[in-house]
């Protein structure tokens, strides 16, 4: 097998984040109740999740228990979410325990957006789509620096 192919010629390529969070069960329950996330495969050895996967704001994302060979990083890992509504979704992370990193707003590269980090040291940048062209959001950086 070569080029990333697989055994029967058909394709399984694929780039799954994965969390690595200080209480897995606690963290699917939250992402599940508060972001409308799906719990898809999930494997424990004891009390601890050795892996689990998610759909959650349309992307499938990884999630473990940290242990000695993955632990939770400082600052936590940033999840870069293109949704409709930052707003109400930033809003709901922060009734359920979501620390704000920076508040929504519009942004001066053309999209509303900002950043919520979750109890469990994981942020998420949401903002909607630009509504700026590639040359109008480089022109606006090139302003702010």
């Amino acid at each position: 097998m070569s080029g990333g192919g697989s055994v029967d010629g058909m394709s399984h390529n694929s780039v799954r984040p994965k969390l690595v969070v200080p209480d897995g069960s606690a963290a699917l329950t939250w992402y599940a109740d508060v972001l409308g996330a799906e719990v898809g495969q999930r494997f424990e050895a004891g009390d601890r999740v050795v892996f689990a996967d998610l759909v959650v704001l349309g992307t499938t994302v990884t999630l473990k228990d940290a242990d000695a060979a993955d632990q939770v990083s400082d600052p936590g890992p940033i999840l870069d979410c293109v949704v409709d509504d930052p707003d109400g979704i930033a809003a709901r992370m922060v009734e359920a325990g979501g620390e704000v990193v920076f508040p929504v707003d519009d942004q001066p590269y053309g999209a509303r957006g900002g950043r919520v980090r979750d109890p469990f040291g994981v942020q998420w940048l949401l903002q909607t789509p630009l509504t700026m062209s590639a040359d109008e959001v480089q022109r606006s950086i090139d302003e702010m620096d």
